[in-house]
């Protein structure tokens, strides 16, 4: 292509409609809640010309019904939904987001992206689960000119976290004294870091920038290895090593893997302390913010349905820092909702996935069952009390009456201790609960 006006004759238009629901319930009837949201996507990529083109998309959600619970600041699944920052700042339940917005060059082997955009490594990934994915701003490079080898790279600058409507700082917690509403102004993940505030790296001089370099390698026949190096200089880094071997006989497999990820601190620790929710009672060490986790994995898999056997073991150092929707116990231990890599965790969990028919209604339905014991460290009073986890997903993609719909139903289980009592003598809290999410999909 010569001529630049064929770049947007030649481009392509979508589009997606999305309805989501959740129900939460943990026995408590000021949390007990159930919102229904509707949102969607209308996106342009351009054709390209020497190489060069350009993507945007734009998404929307907006919460249709809150049943009884008005307030958000409860709102548990359901947040993905709004942002809690725009509602507490005005009462706007949604967002509107330009999240997508990239120049891409682009050849056979490789892709060069800048500005908004998904990008997807060991520790950040989109998390496209809910109604709008997790995006970043920065530059990212992909490519294959390596023999057998996927390289990624990225410098990225900022993020938007599924229930934000503007980007924000990658690893500061915000904690502006005059905004009352200010820990939900920057990175306010789950698996944030809450002792790093905007504040305190600011005194310090620090600006919180992502650096990613990842390999995946099949060059070794059956065999995977997976090298990812993440950092937020003067803060953290980690690297992770990874490999898997595929044992095929006939239509069974058997693929044993192993994970391994180091986490060094930077600084961060004396910043923020070992704990991500700034509690360090029960740590050896309540400065330092270095970690290990050991995870292995056996898969078993027939043609029509599979089996997996996974632990996870968290070293009695300090708790891992990943606040970019990449989960380090991910594929392993890691169930619906929950968050196993503070310090001293060990997980263990069985899956099986199973597809349940080739013809009629459950034709292109998947199943997946999830059972995980979590066994957190009783005596740090930051970390929550164990829990068994049982989860179900139901995926069915095509209807016949709508081949391009997609529905989703996820359901989880959650049994917590309501006894265990920390180090300083303290009670924590029953972290048991029910929770139903279900999705509908519409692409176009």
């Amino acid at each position: 292509m010569n001529d630049p006006q064929e770049m947007i004759q030649e481009g392509v238009v979508y589009a997606r409609l999305r309805l989501n629901s959740f129900a939460y319930d943990n026995g408590d009837d000021a949390y007990t809640q159930q919102v229904v949201g509707v949102g969607g996507s209308l996106g342009f990529k351009s054709a390209y010309l020497h190489g060069l083109g350009f993507t945007t998309i734009a998404y929307t959600s907006q919460e249709l019904w809150h049943g009884s619970m008005d307030d958000v600041t409860r709102y548990k699944g359901a947040k993905d939904i709004l942002s809690r920052y725009d509602v507490m700042h005005g009462g706007h339940r949604g967002i509107e987001s330009l999240a997508q917005a990239f120049v891409e060059y682009r050849d056979d082997e490789s892709s060069l992206k800048v500005g908004r955009l998904l990008f997807e490594s060991f520790l950040t990934k989109s998390n496209d689960t809910k109604m709008i994915p997790n995006a970043f701003e920065g530059v990212t490079l992909e490519s294959r000119k390596i023999t057998d080898t996927r390289l990624k790279m990225a410098l990225l600058t900022s993020q938007k976290l599924r229930d934000h409507s503007e980007f924000h700082h990658l690893l500061a917690y915000g904690d502006d004294p005059d905004d009352p509403y200010a820990q939900w102004s920057q990175n306010d993940d789950g698996a944030m870091h809450r002792g790093l505030t905007l504040s305190r790296l600011k005194a310090e001089g620090i600006e919180d920038r992502l650096l990613v370099f990842e390999l995946k390698n099949h060059a070794i026949r059956s065999t995977t290895l997976r090298f990812n190096a993440t950092a937020v200089p003067q803060l953290l880094s980690s690297m992770m090593l990874e490999g898997s071997y595929r044992w095929i006989d006939g239509s069974q497999k058997i693929i044993p893997s192993v994970r391994y990820m180091q986490q060094f601190d930077n600084g961060a620790g004396a910043i923020g302390g070992a704990n991500l929710r700034n509690n360090t009672v029960g740590y050896h060490d309540p400065t330092t913010l270095d970690a290990k986790l050991y995870a292995v994995k056996l898969d078993y898999v027939q043609r029509l349905w599979s089996l997996r056997f996974g632990y996870s073991h968290v070293a009695d150092e300090g708790d891992i820092v990943a606040p970019w929707r990449g989960f380090p116990t991910g594929g392993y231990t890691r169930a619906m909702g929950q968050y196993n890599w503070y310090a001293n965790t060990n997980t263990y969990m069985i899956r099986a996935d199973y597809n349940l028919g080739k013809a009629g209604f459950l034709s292109k339905t998947h199943a997946m069952m999830r059972y995980a014991i979590e066994d957190f460290d009783d005596a740090k009073a930051g970390v929550q009390a164990d829990v068994r986890v049982l989860t179900l997903d139901l995926v069915k993609k095509g209807f016949d009456f709508a081949p391009s719909l997609y529905g989703k139903l996820r359901m989880a289980h959650v049994l917590g201790d309501d006894d265990t009592i920390a180090e300083d003598g303290t009670l924590k809290s029953d972290p048991s609960y029910n929770e139903l999410r279900l999705e509908f999909n519409y692409l176009f």
